[in-house]
């Protein structure tokens, strides 16, 4: 039977010119069924991925090879099945036989799934890799017409989500033979020893992994308590050191807590171990006869606000342990925005108390203990604790630093402690405990906060310098309805007159400027200082109730590296745009990240050119949405949207993609609407725009409903499109004529460019829901005003989108007034020639003169500081019932 299977494969190659093994050799035994991927250079580069099934290797030929990040579908055509001797093949396929080319032993290892026959048949194979390299569970799905037994055998490798995934991360980049070490040039040349044997060998084994290479593990039922390498878990504790533990009558009130040192990277060695830094408020646990409390680190008594908590600590015995209440969201990550809003709720029952230190255990001072000997004794203590008690132990990491961290990081955790193994405790900032962040964070004191409209916009920040508070910038973005619901009342509460900030940079009251006194605490993220020491693109993590602002210190303004090789040193008079580009990271693989996103292969060009012969690359695209994000998203956040992805550039496949799928950054949201299963696209923060952006996401096309309301119009879109031929001058006037007309019916209206030849002109409405005005309605008094326009002047606009009628006029296209039609957004980019941008101008702007094409994602980000377009956008929406009674509706 293998014989047969193995029939093509031998009549494809002639065995006294190429090295290849015929299936002759004997293969040992192994414990589980094996694979192995082989890197092969031939007429195009690929990557072979052969799987152990009765007796003979199931082949695939992966084209782009495979990727650990999920969102990534790799097509894998089925090839012939090759015979499991294969799998020590490394070497060159001489030229004019079959498969030409170099081959390396890229990666091998052990397999496993539970029906692998079934799956097989089925075209929707589920298995599990136990590699050097890859990891973790997978999936080859038959492509839909290929299901039936056709002629394709094309299927698709994707990777599942789980603990081995990794979003961004090449895998690929791993690019040595895990069989003898070698490169491809080495291997083509004959260099170096061959690989050592493996299907052939004897007493096969499961290989164990590398450190660097373990699942990273939660024994916290959380992301937050990962492990690079197992901690020894064992009920001998080391023999304590006697003379070191002081006994006391009564355990103290309150231990001043140790505090960490800020450092660009994690502190590294064998002297060194690592714990994830939690994103929550340090509290330290003190229970002592039959009573607790949980104090802050300012010794607050905060017992009740955290009942859950407390009673669960009842049950310890006697002890004084150092700690940090923590928010989960619903993917198990700490979440600082949830205990903000769990505080402010009262709803804390679900926070979780994570343990990282025993001060005192009973009447034993444990303070001059090493750090190890301490964090011992609190797993023996806790261990009765149930794994999803409220109360938890914070496993460590013996791993380097460095690795730790980019694990950390791309898990989207805040970033790590490191601590000196044989450390004391000490009250206070010292050197024997480090953290390093993923993203740039601080503590700021609020001085004023700023208001368009009337409607909360920002946040003005500081921190103490000598005598005054020192201005550091505007803090502008991570403000749900939520979270100005919440931090209001506390701003008005501290509401002055006075302005607080003093020194050179002091800003000056303007409209819209309210002041505060110096006494709200916010932890907030950013991406980095300018040279002025101002915080670059500011994010609002929440408010610092834990502390005063006489706590907040300057840290170093640093930008932390993710596992990067130690920084060269370099000449100190770096150029401004160097130091701007500071801001976004490069990771050691060449990926960027951008507001803590990693950006994969961030040089590929997504337009050719920029108009000046540059391209604009996914990196500028991404780079783009931080900058203009707060511009961009109210026009669209609430609202479902659909993206225009062009992944390999703008002239490459384009595609539109409205429904959310699996394996979708969790930054961009998905809502579902009634009339459709599948769940829709919806973005509604800047992040999610960045996220947008590493797919290669190049357009915007929201709904034009109202906010979180599909089934309600939120305005009208009127696309003034031109038939070849047709100056722009005429479109100009078009959108003029048409502003005219909406203004006579009561209703106010905006323009903006389309990135094309044509404009948009836009109506907002308000009161739609009450007025019962539905989407039949709105596009009925569209199509109303349309016509109107186009009877009375025919021989310049028509209503009809035939060809053959449109020469010479306009198309007045009435029909995005639908409840699923999209426009594009305002602030989008356009998948076109030289990335144009949907810009917003005011009606004085639309004249003569007027170049759609200036505006481009080159130039808007400096065009935006000045432009006033749209500035009452909000204040015009209109009720749509007396402009329809006007129509004679």
């Amino acid at each position: 039977m293998t014989r047969k299977k193995l029939s093509v494969y031998q009549t494809k190659r002639d065995f006294t010119k190429t090295a290849e093994p015929s299936g002759a050799a004997k293969v040992t035994r192994g414990k589980l069924p094996r694979f192995v991927i082989q890197k092969h250079d031939a007429t195009r580069l690929h990557y072979d991925l052969r799987l152990e099934i009765d007796g003979i290797f199931k082949s695939w030929a992966v084209t782009r090879g495979p990727s650990l990040d999920p969102k990534d579908k790799r097509l894998a055509v089925e090839v012939e099945d090759h015979p499991l001797d294969y799998g020590d093949f490394e070497g060159t396929i001489p030229k004019g036989q079959y498969g030409g080319g170099t081959v390396m032993l890229w990666d091998r290892g052990f397999w496993h799934s539970d029906d692998p026959a079934g799956g097989l048949k089925k075209g929707d194979l589920k298995f599990t890799l136990e590699g050097k390299k890859l990891h973790g569970e997978w999936v080859l799905v038959r492509m839909r017409h290929d299901r039936t037994g056709g002629k394709r055998t094309n299927w698709l490798l994707i990777k599942h989500r789980d603990e081995a995934a990794r979003e961004g991360e090449d895998i690929l980049d791993q690019d040595r033979s895990v069989a003898s070490g070698r490169t491809m040039e080495q291997i083509a040349q004959g260099k170096g020893r061959g690989p050592t044997p493996f299907m052939t060998a004897k007493g096969n084994a499961k290989p164990s992994r590398s450190k660097a290479d373990r699942v990273w593990q939660s024994n916290q039922g959380t992301a937050a308590a990962l492990r690079a390498k197992s901690v020894a878990k064992t009920k001998t504790l080391a023999k304590p050191v006697q003379a070191a533990v002081r006994k006391v009558d009564h355990l103290p009130e309150f231990i001043a807590p140790q505090l960490c040192k800020s450092v660009a990277r994690p502190s590294d060695g064998a002297d060194w171990i690592h714990e994830i830094k939690f994103d929550g408020y340090r509290m330290q646990l003190h229970i002592q006869g039959g009573k607790v409390h949980l104090r802050t680190r300012k010794g607050l008594d905060w017992t009740d606000k955290f009942p859950a908590i407390a009673k669960a600590a009842a049950k310890l015995p006697e002890c004084i342990i150092d700690g940090e209440i923590v928010a989960l969201d619903h993917e198990g990550h700490p979440s600082f925005a949830s205990l903000q809003a769990a505080l402010s709720d009262g709803d804390t029952d679900e926070l979780i108390f994570f343990a990282f230190d025993l001060l005192f255990d009973k009447d034993s001072d444990l303070r001059r203990l090493p750090l190890t000997e301490r964090k011992a004794r609190l797993e023996q203590l806790l261990d009765r604790q149930s794994k999803t008690s409220v109360i938890r132990y914070v496993a460590h990491f013996d791993t380097g630093g460095d690795a730790v961290l980019k694990s950390a990081c791309r898990l989207a955790l805040e970033g790590i402690i490191s601590k000196r193994r044989d450390a004391l405790y000490h009250s206070g900032r010292t050197e024997s405990w480090t953290k390093a962040k993923c993203r740039a964070g601080h503590e700021v004191v609020i001085g004023g906060w700023k208001t368009t409209a009337g409607k909360f916009r920002s946040l003005m920040v500081g921190v103490p310098h000598e005598d005054h508070l020192a201005y550091v910038g505007i803090v502008g973005t991570g403000y749900g309805q939520a979270v100005v619901k919440r931090i209001m009342p506390e701003l008005k509460k501290v509401a002055s007159t006075t302005n607080p900030f003093g020194g050179k940079n002091a800003p000056r009251k303007t409209t819209g400027v309210h002041w505060v006194k110096p006494e709200l605490v916010a932890e907030i993220e950013f991406a980095g200082w300018t040279g002025d020491n101002m915080v670059r693109q500011a994010a609002f993590k929440g408010l610092r109730k834990d502390k005063s602002a006489d706590e907040v210190q300057v840290d170093e303004p640093v930008v932390t590296p993710i596992a990067e090789p130690a920084p060269r040193k370099t000449n100190t008079k770096a150029n401004t745009k160097t130091r701007a580009k500071a801001a976004t990271r490069t990771s050691s693989s060449g990926n960027a990240v951008v507001m803590g996103l990693t950006i994969s292969k961030p040089d590929k060009p997504l337009w050719p050119d920029d108009g000046k012969g540059e391209p604009v690359t996914k990196l500028d695209l991404a780079r783009y949405m931080e900058t203009m994000g707060e511009y961009l998203l109210p026009h669209i956040e609430g609202r479902p949207c659909s993206i225009i992805r062009a992944p390999d550039g703008i002239e490459g496949e384009k595609f539109f993609q409205r429904h959310a799928t699996a394996g979708m950054s969790n930054l961009i949201d998905q809502v579902r609407v009634s009339g459709d299963r599948k769940p829709y696209i919806q973005i509604d923060r800047i992040e999610g725009l960045v996220a947008a952006a590493q797919i290669g996401g190049v357009e915007f096309h929201p709904w034009n409903c109202a906010p979180n309301e599909p089934d309600v119009p939120g305005r009208l879109v009127f696309d003034l499109d031109p038939a070849p031929g047709v100056n722009f001058t005429d479109v100009i006037t078009a959108a003029r004529d048409l502003h005219d007309r909406l203004s006579s019916l009561g209703l106010e209206s905006f323009c903006k460019t389309t990135g094309g030849k044509g404009l948009h002109v836009v109506t907002p409405l308000k009161d739609a829901k009450k007025d019962r005005i539905d989407w039949k309605a709105a596009k009925a008094f569209a199509q109303a005003v349309c016509q109107a326009m186009a009877a009375d002047a025919p021989e310049r606009y028509l209503i009809n989108m035939s060809k053959k009628k449109r020469e010479g006029k306009i198309f007045l296209d009435y029909l995005r007034n639908d409840r699923m039609s999209t426009a594009v957004a305002p602030f989008s980019p356009r998948g076109r020639d030289f990335a144009p941008v949907a810009w917003p101008i005011t009606w004085a702007q639309a004249r003569t003169g007027l170049d759609p094409l200036k505006f481009t994602l080159r130039t808007v980000p400096a065009l935006v500081k000045t432009s006033k377009a749209w500035a009452g956008y909000d204040r015009a929406a209109r009720s749509l019932k007396d402009a329809i009674r006007k129509m004679g509706g």
